[in-house]
């Protein structure tokens, strides 16, 4: 059976920014990779206003995105990647590869393609339940492809993880 590919961005989000600072997605094998995003330049708004973001923690750790695209093309080629769909991941994407001057090797859509018999809100309901049951922090991009790869699972779309 071939395993869905699941992504999580989490992001920066102010009045004057909108960029991803870290991603998680899953593997055909259901193993999960996730980096820290070292931001484009201009991404980062005049002002530095960034609340709550360490932008040196983000220089320092991240993964530049011309590797971060490199990886994404190694481990996602031809893919429909499953997201939430809650949060604007189709537009972080896009951002991520524009700023190295290329297309996203994968499609982005939301779970509930995949996901056909729960609507929604329901899917929501559920990733989030599954999030709490687990103890896991929601805003960490690994815990959000792990609760959708659980989701999978319960669906009967992947073998046991």
């Amino acid at each position: 059976m071939s395993i869905p590919r699941f992504l999580d961005i989490e992001y920066c989000q102010t009045e004057d920014a909108l960029f991803p600072v870290a991603i998680a997605w899953s593997l055909a094998d259901g193993q999960m990779k996730t980096v820290v995003i070292t931001p484009e330049e201009s991404w980062i708004p005049e002002d530095g206003g960034l609340g709550d973001i360490d932008l040196l923690y983000l220089e320092e750790q991240g993964v530049p995105l011309l590797e971060l695209v490199q990886e994404l093309h190694q481990d996602l080629p031809d893919q429909t990647v499953y997201v939430d769909g809650i949060d604007p991941d189709e537009l972080l994407v896009d951002l991520i590869f524009s700023a190295v001057s290329q297309d996203a090797p994968f499609e982005v859509a939301p779970v509930s393609e995949l996901i056909t018999g729960l609507d929604s809100e329901a899917i929501e309901d559920r990733r989030r339940q599954l999030l709490f049951d687990e103890g896991l922090e929601p805003q960490l991009p690994e815990n959000g492809v792990y609760a959708l790869l659980l989701l999978a699972q319960e669906e009967g779309l992947l073998d046991d993880l």
